[in-house]
């Protein structure tokens, strides 16, 4: 079996219980936060004089450490024991301790880091990294030299925190020793193990493993965390189905990201209210876990009459800031007449969310709104085409799939549905109060990029497209003359005259590109002091040490 580094027993932590992953700092508010852990045996978990039992998924466990009564504004260090004996930080970590920084309801100051596409980093630090340096290790190792009080209030990652298709080389030898039936990939993972060996790889970075102890860090899948073109069309969907191993790769990837992922987006209040988070956390921890949670990823992933019967989007309110994560995957409805990037049910949920007393309106979502002008007219044609029969809609099909055509202009009446939401906040809606801006915060595209959207009645708020991709990931060169050309104007113009004598609606608003394309290993810092927004794009070294800053916007005035 292939290791991952973990805590070393040093004397401190009982040789029966180790620290296999976390400490996870997740959903923090002004009074109260979640930490998660995965430990090697059952045991209590402490952290900061609160405790959780661990709870059992498979072979592995779990846990989520709620810690309550802290103080607004406060920032309070903090240890994780296993059974009363510290096993987090180590002794002689380079690391500052840990710590929990509450919200100050009253500040009118938040930063938010956000990016998407981090592929593992070699395990061994002598091997030549082929994606170059990774931002995230970067930006970790540069905060952690500074005051606290220039440290991010919140990391956001939007998609593709692994790649169960696209396993490094050490996971794919670990991966053909385990391999028990002929059908499964050899160069894939399957199961709810392969998955965890996936998060163990990429967590387990030290740099990264001290940074989300003490950022507050909220995520949100995209396909590679499951499948390369998860849920591309319902075409898709029949061809993965009739592989024999698909049902097994589903109901793991879903049931991994509930464990490692979707579990510490949910607040206090969401937890004590969800089913599957009670039912598990009652089980004993002897129980095994997984039948139910891969039972609940099944249905998860199924389509009955229109809707899913989950959904993984959710809000963090972070003083007069709003974040609404989209999911933009799981959620797709794609048998009946109208494809739809999220079901009329949870939208109407987003579109009740977006209305409110905040100063700035985050929309994540993995996949860009806006996009490059040729492309986006590109992907409402395919979508058109796809959708005629015979020869033509089987090639629009192929072509889809071969050229990921599946962002939100692929699916036209969720982007016209989500501009019309977007101007409508932007306005103000039912309740008059406009925010400063709204932004669209995405990723997947492997490549950085901001643009001003402009409706034709005056909105209130600015909009925005921020779009940060990859953090540690590496396009195939094509790509960068590729999307350079999909900016350009006469393509544009071409595309859309394509897009007219189809019938395709013109687009609810027109936009424009400020800032890119810009290519290469970078995080996006968004930073709020009472109504006014600045964007910064952070681009990795190539030589490995520190940022280059990449590009600087002031979004909104104060």
């Amino acid at each position: 079996m292939t290791t991952f580094p973990h805590v070393s027993s040093n004397g401190n932590v009982s040789p029966m219980v180790k620290l296999v992953l976390g400490p996870l700092l997740r959903h923090v508010n002004s009074t109260s936060a979640t930490v998660w852990v995965e430990t090697d045996a059952p045991c209590q978990v402490g952290v900061a004089g609160h405790t959780a039992e661990t709870f059992r998924v498979g072979d592995q466990h779990f846990a989520l450490v709620l810690v309550e009564g802290l103080e607004p504004g406060s920032s309070t260090e903090y240890q994780v024991r296993l059974d009363g004996a510290p096993a987090w930080p180590e002794p002689d970590s380079p690391f500052p301790t840990p710590r929990i920084r509450t919200l100050d309801e009253r500040g009118d100051r938040f930063r938010l880091a956000f990016g998407s596409c981090r592929a593992a980093k070699p395990v061994q630090p002598a091997q030549r990294d082929k994606l170059g340096p990774d931002a995230l290790d970067a930006y970790a190792g540069r905060i952690a030299g500074l005051p606290e009080s220039q440290w991010p209030d919140a990391l956001l990652l939007l998609g593709d925190q692994v790649y169960a298709d696209e396993p490094t080389t050490q996971t794919k030898r670990w991966l053909h020793g385990r391999r028990r039936h002929e059908y499964d990939p050899t160069d894939e993972v399957v199961h709810f193990r392969e998955y965890a060996q996936l998060y163990h790889e990429s967590w387990a970075d030290p740099e990264i493993r001290w940074l989300m102890s003490t950022v507050p860090t909220s995520m949100i899948f995209d396909d590679h965390d499951v499948r390369d073109d998860w849920n591309t069309s319902q075409a898709w969907r029949e061809q993965m189905a009739a592989k024999p191993w698909w049902r097994a790769r589903i109901r793991a990837g879903l049931a991994s990201y509930w464990v490692y992922q979707h579990l510490g987006n949910l607040g206090p209040d969401e937890l004590e209210s969800n089913e599957v988070y009670v039912k598990v956390r009652s089980s004993g921890p002897d129980e095994d876990a997984l039948p139910l949670l891969e039972d609940f990823a099944e249905q998860a992933d199924a389509e009955v009459d229109g809707k899913k019967s989950a959904w993984w989007s959710y809000r963090r309110d972070f003083g007069r800031v709003r974040l609404l994560v989209m999911d933009t995957r799981c959620g797709r409805i794609l048998s009946g007449p109208t494809r739809l990037m999220i079901s009329d049910e949870e939208f109407e949920w987003i579109e009740r969310n977006a209305h409110g007393d905040f100063d700035h309106l985050l929309l994540g979502s993995s996949l860009p709104w806006l996009m490059p002008h040729g492309l986006s007219h590109l992907q409402s044609l395919n979508e058109h085409g796809t959708g005629r029969p015979g020869l033509r809609g089987r090639l629009s099909e192929r072509v889809r799939q071969a050229a990921d055509l599946e962002h939100w202009p692929a699916f036209r009446t969720s982007f016209d549905r989500l501009s019309r939401l977007i101007q409508r906040a932007a306005d103000g809606g039912r309740d008059g109060h406009a925010p400063s801006s709204v932004c669209v915060l995405s990723g997947d595209v492997h490549h950085s990029y901001v643009a001003q959207a402009h409706y034709s009645e005056h909105t209130r708020a600015k909009v925005f497209q921020l779009t940060c991709s990859p953090v540690h990931n590496e396009p195939p060169e094509v790509f960068k003359p590729a999307f350079r050309l999909a900016w350009s104007r006469p393509l544009a113009r071409l595309l859309r005259r394509w897009a007219d004598r189809a019938g395709i609606p013109a687009d609810p608003m027109s936009w424009t590109k400020l800032s890119g394309p810009h290519f290469g290993n970078a995080l996006a810092v968004l930073d709020v002091a009472g109504r006014r927004a600045d964007f910064r794009l952070e681009s990795a070294a190539r030589d490995g040490h520190g940022f280059v800053e990449t590009a600087h916007l002031r979004l909104t005035p104060p």
